[in-house]
């Protein structure tokens, strides 16, 4: 009414000087009102990876609108905010940095930028790295940081191999050209020395726990000495499977031995209290050191892996086993709501365990498989988990190299699934579909995000939204139909249509702070 009026009053007989003055003065106004209008506007962004070919595309902006006489499929409520998100990656193996290393440098460069640079890649910003050899440390034969037998002084400790340029240090070092990381650190086997017999009974000797102690602070102490520091240790990958020790044992290690000598020594590094195989795993083993206070004092954060079904190969999952796993780790979120929970491995595991992947052949190329892994993400962050780590982060066209040692459980033809396939010979890099659907909460969901309250119920269709630290609002919606589908995305009273490709996720995100 403004504009109408001032037009008005801008009469043809004024002096042209006048009228240009008028004139200026209304473009001022109108400018205003435009403003005033996208304020009130709440612009929508899109990013879509989808079996179509959209890779993280930017998509046209939406806007919301009242919601009036259109309900939403799923609601977004900002008031109701649950845990703190530390971050989502991968992992740091020898394998990966050794395929990497095949391609001209520049090209390896566009690598480590598509999976640690948060604005031209996927911004990984929580990262596992290991103690020493695993199956997949294939620079050279199994090794642990002093192998010399009876050196209980560690006076030849050495991270050497880890300096190399197929190395860890080596490894983290690249990738922290191009993001930051929090680092968690699982150990597989001490020195075997320190073990009852290497070969059958592998449960560390008692009389050692005084020696695995210092070994695990000057494997911190030599990182932090690199400018790497190693975020949350824990003291066994998956005990039982590899060393065959209790979590009775473990907790009388922590809170006897590891934890006051960390403290001791105000460490930057916090405890985990190790990663069990499985979710139901965790949740029957960990308690066994929880409820001890004397043990549990010296714990930041409880770490898990996922193989409580990946692994079955063709065998369907049952909606049962599916409910048990993650049951598991939501009630052990509640039991003990003061420390984060974390996933900290799965994938897919290969033929040496005995196991038959889920697709074939492995490495797996196409899109689709994506999918799996983004319900993975979802489902762990539902029950209560704060990040989510990915194993093999850079394998071969063969999903490889791996280390054989069978007398450690490293299996020969140990093929496994990366999220980026390095072709050797032609110097192809191919991004796998779970980097994609991983990228898309790793790039949008940024540490310190919150996961939010998301009501609603739709076939194929899953929705999980988040409030990172700046304010922003962030939709992860994942369309498991082989056909596009639509719906109505709700905040507060304003809606959205938001319209889902088939076979996708979608990253929806606006400022959360403008109503």
């Amino acid at each position: 009414m403004r504009v109408m009026s001032a037009l008005g009053r801008l009469r043809q007989d004024r002096p042209a000087a006048s009228r240009v003055i008028w004139l200026a003065r209304l473009v001022a106004i109108a400018g205003l009102c435009c403003a005033a209008g996208a304020s009130r506007a709440q612009s929508v962004d899109v990013y879509v990876s989808s079996v179509a070919g959209d890779r993280l595309t930017r998509k046209p902006a939406l806007q919301f609108k009242a919601a009036q006489s259109q309900p939403s499929d799923f609601q977004i409520d900002d008031a109701s905010q649950f845990q703190e998100i530390i971050g989502f990656g991968a992992s740091f193996l020898e394998a990966g940095l050794i395929t990497l290393n095949h391609l001209p440098g520049a090209q390896q460069e566009r690598v480590l930028r598509s999976l640690f640079d948060a604005r031209s890649g996927a911004g990984f910003s929580a990262m596992k790295t290991v103690i020493a050899a695993t199956d997949f440390m294939s620079a050279g034969p199994f090794y642990s940081y002093d192998d010399v037998p009876g050196d209980v002084g560690l006076e030849h400790f050495s991270i050497q191999r880890d300096l190399g340029p197929n190395g860890l240090v080596t490894f983290i070092k690249r990738a922290g050209r191009y993001g930051t990381f929090v680092l968690q650190a699982p150990m597989d086997y001490p020195p075997d020395w320190m073990l009852f017999d290497a070969k059958s009974h592998q449960d560390v000797d008692p009389k050692y726990y005084a020696v695995l102690a210092r070994y695990y602070l000057r494997y911190v102490q030599e990182y932090e000495r690199q400018g790497i520091t190693i975020n949350y240790l824990s003291p066994f990958n998956e005990p039982g499977n590899y060393t065959k020790i209790s979590y009775a044992e473990i907790r009388d290690l922590l809170k006897n031995h590891v934890g006051p000598l960390f403290e001791r020594s105000n460490l930057k590094t916090r405890l985990q209290a190790s990663d069990d195989p499985t979710r139901s795993g965790a949740r029957e083993n960990l308690p066994v050191i929880l409820e001890d206070p004397d043990a549990r004092q010296y714990l930041s954060i409880l770490s898990y892996h996922g193989y409580d079904f990946c692994c079955q190969g063709d065998k369907p999952t049952t909606a049962d086993q599916e409910r048990k796993a993650f049951a598991g780790i939501a009630e052990l979120h509640r039991q003990y709501p003061s420390l984060p929970l974390w996933m900290t491995e799965l994938c897919y595991a290969g033929a040496g365990y005995g196991i038959k992947p889920r697709v074939q052949p492995i490495p797996y190329y196409g899109f689709e498989d994506g999918d799996y892994w983004g319900h993975q993400i979802m489902a762990d962050l539902e029950n209560g988990a704060s990040a989510w780590t990915y194993w093999n982060m850079i394998l071969d066209e063969t999903g490889g190299p791996w280390l054989v040692d069978e007398a450690k459980g490293n299996p020969p033809n140990n093929s496994q699934q990366p999220l980026v396939i390095i072709n050797k010979k032609t110097k192809q890099v191919s991004y796998t579909g779970a980097y994609y659907y991983l990228a898309h909460f790793s790039k949008f969901v940024r540490p310190g995000s919150h996961l939010l309250k998301t009501v609603g119920a739709e076939d194929g269709i899953r929705v999980m939204s988040f409030k990172r630290s700046d304010g922003t609002i962030v939709a992860e919606i994942i369309n498991s139909r082989s056909a596009a589908a639509s719906i109505m995305l709700g905040w507060g009273h304003r809606v959205v249509g938001v319209a889902l490709p088939a076979a996708s996720i979608s990253t929806y995100l606006w400022n959360g702070s403008a109503r």
